[in-house]
């Protein structure tokens, strides 16, 4: 990936949350949700941010996008650092980056008609009439597969994969560069999935945005996705292009994950990598790897020493040399 095409850097993030202290209590320990997470993401590219549930994935991608403050580090947009704008200069730079959200029935105003929700970027923003809106908003709802006349309809009289279409127009509406897309189909059908996955990847092709795509559906990530990162409690433990991770991962955590995957065939023989034990609490991880306590692999020194993302293997991948980053003592 070349610098001039490199569209976000994100270096050293972290979101750690404290507990005020009460009175006569003792200090209660930071909740590291996001720990030193470093990563860029290509113009028209899709990174999927995976891992089990509470790895600090969603709570990355809202940092990223300043709806929950970081605690420190950097996110670099077109080289410009988005954590160091003010209030006014962000408002003026979430153009470039907007959301897509997890629940299409919480996310959309039941107050709002369908156009008016779509139109709500446009009125902030930008200077058009009513009638260039309307214009907009139809243009948008042919784009994501709806029925122009439908802008008069309210959210309820919608079903929850056109609400999340609905939601997608809305994310298209300023022309972003980047889009993050939280859990976008975790609430809908298989066969609606299927229809809202290829739609995003339509609207990538014609319009060149890059996606965050948040997902714990292994089968959706490898659909979606140009490179994958793989979290667990707070870091990014293994990151490489999606064909490379998928068929050669190299992290024990990241071969669990992928070992869970059912396989479509029942003459198949399923062979099952079992995590022992629950996950540690972000309020009190482990010393050194963070995930020692449930590695098979795991040895003295991983309880001393936290391993670096460091690159252990390149590839050429379709767009150019990919590299294949792994945070582990032994692979």
């Amino acid at each position: 990936m070349t610098a001039t095409n490199t569209l976000l850097r994100v270096e050293g993030l972290r979101k750690h949350y404290t507990s005020p202290r009460r009175w006569l209590s003792r200090p209660q320990p930071a909740v590291q949700a996001v720990d030193d997470v470093s990563f860029t993401v290509a113009r028209g590219e899709t990174l999927s941010l995976v891992g089990e549930s509470g790895c600090g994935k969603t709570t990355t991608a809202k940092s990223v996008m300043r709806l929950i403050e970081p605690t420190s580090g950097s996110v670099l947009l077109d080289g410009e650092d988005l954590l160091k704008l003010s209030p006014a200069q962000m408002r003026q730079r979430r153009r470039d980056v907007q959301i897509i959200f997890q629940d299409p029935y919480a996310s959309l105003s039941p107050r709002l008609k369908a156009g008016e929700i779509v139109a709500e970027p446009l009125k902030n923003f930008g200077n058009q009439s009513a009638a260039e809106r309307r214009e907009r908003v139809q243009w948008l709802f042919s784009k994501v597969g709806l029925r122009p006349e439908a802008i008069d309809k309210y959210p309820h009289e919608f079903s929850g994969g056109q609400r999340q279409r609905l939601g997608i127009a809305r994310a298209l509406a300023m022309q972003p560069k980047l889009i993050v897309c939280d859990e976008p189909v975790s609430a809908l059908d298989v066969s609606v999935q299927a229809q809202v996955v290829n739609l995003l990847m339509d609207l990538q092709a014609e319009f060149g945005i890059a996606y965050i795509f948040v997902a714990h559906d292994l089968s959706v990530v490898r659909h979606i996705s140009h490179r994958v990162a793989v979290m667990y409690l707070g870091r990014i433990v293994e990151l490489a292009d999606r064909d490379t991770l998928f068929n050669a991962p190299r992290h024990p955590y990241t071969q669990i994950l992928l070992s869970a995957v059912p396989v479509p065939n029942p003459r198949s023989p399923a062979q099952r990598m079992l995590l022992q034990g629950d996950p540690p609490s972000p309020a009190n991880p482990p010393s050194g790897c963070r995930f020692h306590t449930r590695c098979p692999l795991a040895q003295p020194v991983c309880k001393e020493q936290a391993p670096p993302l460091s690159v252990r293997a390149a590839t050429a991948g379709t767009d150019g040399r990919q590299e294949h980053w792994v945070a582990c003592h032994f692979r």
